[in-house]
């Protein structure tokens, strides 16, 4: 729904407000009822960011960096991560609810959820900030089902930087390369819809865009055009043909829509 080059000498977050309005409103004008969640890293841990979305009804789970009140917090937790780490020999957490407001950039009190870990490598710390009720989601339950799946989301990224050229931006121009981030973006909403429809039930259905473009796009044929036809011939010994003629076939069977 976006795909914004941005330049590197401003803030990492800058402008995110502005993206988020039109993403909302768009999904909100489809599912007027769906509940949005925002899931960020720290560095979208800002203060015109989290009151927009209390503000706007989006919810919002975000990491938080660690400082020292923060890590005074959960002294105890810590302490107890590492004596069970040294009883069991096995990497411990816990995690601890409270209310907390930095000095200064919020505007309120919210509510941040810590992860006290002790691993062989020793402390691991980690924060979120989240807009959730303890009475709706536990702790836990946020951290690790909702927060750590932004990893999967981040793998999608990469996932088109990598396979799809959307990091190769070295025109001499923001607009030429902005242009060429779009085309990225459409080769992978393309992708998702081949992925979907074209590859289901088959080995390569959950396969990842440059293996697509590897065993099912990039390869060699010859074409024929004939006044009556047109030959598509591929080489015997092509070693993904079953595969290929299902997702012909599952690509016939969709609809045209007028």
């Amino acid at each position: 729904m976006c795909a914004r080059l941005r330049k590197a000498d401003i803030d990492g977050c800058a402008g995110t407000v502005d993206e988020l309005i039109p993403i909302v409103n768009q999904i909100r004008q489809k599912w007027p009822k769906v509940k949005i969640l925002l899931r960020a890293d720290s560095g979208f841990c800002r203060e015109d960011i989290l009151a927009w979305c209390e503000a706007n009804d989006v919810g919002y789970v975000i990491g938080l960096a660690k400082n020292a009140v923060l890590l005074r917090e959960i002294e105890k937790d810590l302490a107890k991560a590492q004596k069970k780490f040294e009883k069991t020999g096995k990497a411990t957490r816990v995690f601890k609810d409270f209310q907390y407001s930095t000095k200064d950039s919020w505007s309120r009190k919210r509510r941040v959820i810590a992860k006290a870990e002790h691993l062989e490598k020793g402390s691991n710390p980690r924060f979120v900030v989240t807009s959730l009720p303890s009475r709706q989601m536990g702790a836990r339950y946020i951290y690790e089902r909702t927060y750590c799946a932004r990893g999967n989301m981040e793998n999608r990224i990469k996932e088109q930087q990598l396979g799809l050229f959307a990091d190769r931006t070295s025109t001499a121009t923001m607009h030429a390369n902005q242009l060429r981030l779009y085309f990225s973006s459409v080769a992978y909403v393309l992708m998702q819809a081949l992925r979907r429809s074209g590859l289901k039930d088959t080995k390569l259905a959950d396969a990842q865009c440059e293996t697509i473009r590897l065993k099912l796009l990039k390869i060699g044929a010859q074409i024929q055009v004939t006044v009556r036809r047109v030959w598509f011939r591929m080489a015997g010994g092509y070693p993904y043909l079953d595969a290929f003629a299902q997702v012909y076939t599952n690509l016939q069977t969709i609809p045209l829509r007028s």
